[in-house]
């Protein structure tokens, strides 16, 4: 491709020497597909080599400059990429029905149409990315399931509070209080109502006693009604949240076995809905892996000049909950560069065992251990010094 120098080139006509169509939707879908990635398809390829090749004495016009570098690599072709490539490219799209003759632009525009699906369905069929999206769509209504859990629950036991207040001070576990209610109703009934099944016989007989005795005000039987039915959808949301944590596990461990073992599959479930991806992931550096979910405590403390946060998602872990306070912050640091690399061998590793993510958490484990023994010998030291000079 070469500007126009001179009137007398402007006024050529441009025609189309070489054009071949597709013999169907796969080969065409094959070139698309290609031409998004910024590949080279084996069709553009053979056109490149026998017509292309032997004619190209200027730089050829490329709309995509990743696809121009391709082939100047492979082919040893000088590629253009500018502004005008992109508006000549414009023109020749806009133009393309008269370029191109018996083809009616009826039949075209379902060809487009038609390829345009197939691309799509495609990408999202084959993207290595989109099955990070079960994955992700389960921890957020896991913990969409929480908060209305709790709300229910909360509204639970203030509604039966009125009738029956001395009961939500001896159950304190919330789905036995559900269970409990919903089986009995009135508080009147838990004299003549067996509940062995549900609550130990020490705590079944002390809620009999406080019914007896209860300084909770009288409701209708409607209201028994509505708070177990109440009762019973805080039942079946407990059920069904018990269901997906379960299918929230195994698809952790089919797809980062490794990432689940360092820091447990909600962590780890968690750092990857805030990723976006498995792949977004392990791109990160370990720095960043520690401080993912404390972004606004981070930005708060640049701006204020203070100290920066030492952890996010990563504090939820069970090897940073089991340390003191003092090594918080050096074993998250720790566990973030050992995390960063379980997510790296997870996302573009080929196998899919655990057994890296249990060595790395073996190596953290006995960081740990060194940690908490050398302050015990510190304390110890401390302990006999004070002790030298009080006598």
């Amino acid at each position: 491709w070469k500007e126009f120098e001179t009137p007398e080139k402007a006024n050529k006509i441009v025609k189309l020497k070489h054009f071949e169509k597709f013999q169907d939707t796969t080969e065409a879908l094959a070139a698309s597909t290609a031409l998004v990635e910024g590949k080279l398809s084996k069709n553009l390829k053979k056109i490149l080599k026998k017509i292309v090749a032997k004619d190209a004495h200027e730089q050829l016009a490329v709309a995509d400059a990743k696809l121009g570098g391709v082939i100047k690599d492979k082919l040893n072709l000088s590629c253009i990429h500018s502004p005008m490539v992109t508006e000549l490219m414009r023109g020749i799209r806009s133009q393309i029905e008269g370029l191109i003759t018996g083809l009616p632009s009826r039949e075209m525009a379902a060809m487009c149409l038609g390829l345009a699906h197939s691309l799509s369905r495609y990408k999202l069929k084959f993207s290595p990315d989109k099955v990070d999206t079960m994955i992700i769509q389960a921890i957020s209504l896991l913990d969409d399931l929480d908060k209305e859990l709790n709300n229910y629950i909360m509204r639970c036991r203030e509604w039966y509070g009125w009738h029956f207040p001395e009961l939500g001070k001896i159950i304190t576990d919330n789905l036995t209080y559900c269970k409990c209610v919903r089986k009995v109703g009135d508080r009147s009934n838990f004299a003549a109502s067996d509940v062995s099944d549900i609550l130990p016989e020490e705590i079944e007989e002390d809620v009999k006693a406080a019914a007896e005795i209860s300084m909770g005000t009288e409701v209708s039987e409607e209201d028994i009604n509505n708070i177990i039915h109440l009762c019973d959808q805080v039942i079946e949301i407990s059920e069904y949240r018990t269901q997906l944590y379960d299918y929230l596990k195994n698809r952790m461990m089919a797809i980062a076995p490794n990432l689940t073992v360092m820091v447990g599959e909600l962590v780890g479930a968690r750092l990857i809905a805030h990723a976006g991806s498995l792949l977004n992931l392990a791109k990160h550096p370990a720095s960043t892996v520690q401080l993912l979910g404390a972004e606004k405590a981070l930005f708060r403390a640049l701006k204020t000049k203070r100290d920066t946060p030492k952890f996010g998602l990563i504090y939820h872990a069970s090897l940073v909950g089991q340390t003191n306070t003092k090594n918080k912050g050096k074993i998250s640091r720790m566990l973030a560069a050992k995390t960063a690399l379980t997510i790296r061998y997870d996302a573009l590793g080929e196998n899919t065992n655990a057994e890296m993510g249990a060595e790395n958490r073996l190596k953290v484990e006995t960081r740990l251990r060194l940690l908490e023994e050398r302050g015990v010998s510190l304390a110890e030291g401390c302990v006999e010094l004070t002790c030298l000079f009080m006598v």
